[in-house]
């Protein structure tokens, strides 16, 4: 898996700057000769994009393209891994100012409107499309008080991810969702708020698009698969796949083929651990006696 999300992303330019870099080796340019067609003083501008040392824009790609004197559907190519890449890691800095309502329509969006199918891995927490609005609640204001956000719009977020739930009604679409056992026992708010979670988890598992609630328990053998970072994978009508990782300082968005490779085959093994069905409400109704003491 991606070491780190700058990793990710760096690895990620490396490879649009090795497409540059073929492309204008095929045409024969030499370094020199593209930075003057270019207008540019010396090559080493050449150079450290072709190494992924320095952002790759939109300007960047349409300048390589048009000294290579590429076709045009070569270019939208190239233009469709720019927006790739440049969107791939998301600070949560960059939205600082914004509240929290504001900032998960800038990084979310209408995505769940848009997939046809969901895998989601969670390790700390239940997913946001199965939350009760008072747990819900409950996670958002920690997150303020984490990012340290000035403004209060807990409510306004709240409002837009239940109004995102309606999705989970949608026909054709699908979602599998995997959890570890610490998931159900986890006390982040008061137990009547958890108990009402739990037994809301218990009623969505009998939803049409809930293809799977699944539960790695606590003692199950793990055969060396390790717990990874909460993930989801996302799949859409046109055929494209993407990975998403939430981490505490931005969202990490993974389209190149390797990459969600290396997350599904995680989501496989893992699944491979996990109990469905009657063994996994058997789960839920024990973290849910575990509330009586």
């Amino acid at each position: 898996m991606p070491s780190s999300p700058s990793s990710s992303a760096q690895a990620a330019r490396e490879r649009l700057g090795e497409q540059l870099r073929e492309m204008r080796a095929a045409e024969r340019i030499s370094g020199v000769d593209f930075a003057r067609r270019a207008g540019w003083r010396d090559s080493s501008l050449v150079s450290r994009t072709e190494r992924g040392q320095r952002p790759i824009t939109v300007e960047t790609v349409r300048l390589w393209c048009r000294v290579c004197e590429v076709p045009d559907h070569r270019m939208a190519e190239l233009l469709a891994e720019q927006a790739s890449v440049a969107r791939m890691w998301v600070s949560l800095r960059e939205h600082h100012d914004l509240g929290l309502d504001a900032r998960q329509k800038a990084t979310v969006g209408d995505l769940y409107s848009r997939i046809d199918a969901e895998f989601s891995y969670q390790t700390k927490v239940l997913p946001g499309l199965l939350q009760t609005k008072d747990y819900m609640t409950e996670m958002l204001r920690g997150v303020r008080r984490d990012r340290r956000l000035e403004l209060d719009d807990v409510a306004d977020a709240v409002a837009t991810r239940m109004d995102r739930q309606r999705n989970l009604h949608r026909p054709g679409v699908r979602f599998w969702f995997l959890l570890e056992e610490t998931v159900l026992r986890y006390l982040y708010c008061a137990p009547a708020v958890h108990r009402a979670q739990l037994e809301y988890l218990m009623g969505a598992m009998r939803l049409p698009s809930v293809y799977a609630v699944a539960i790695i328990p606590m003692n199950s053998g793990r055969r060396g698969i390790r717990a990874r970072e909460s993930f989801e994978i996302d799949t859409f009508p046109n055929g494209s796949v993407e990975a998403q990782v939430e981490l505490l300082s931005g969202l990490l968005t993974l389209t190149h083929p390797e990459d969600v490779a290396l997350y599904r085959r995680a989501w496989d093994d893992l699944f491979g651990l996990a109990v469905i069905g009657k063994e996994a409400r058997a789960l839920i109704r024990s973290a849910l006696a575990a509330l009586d003491g």
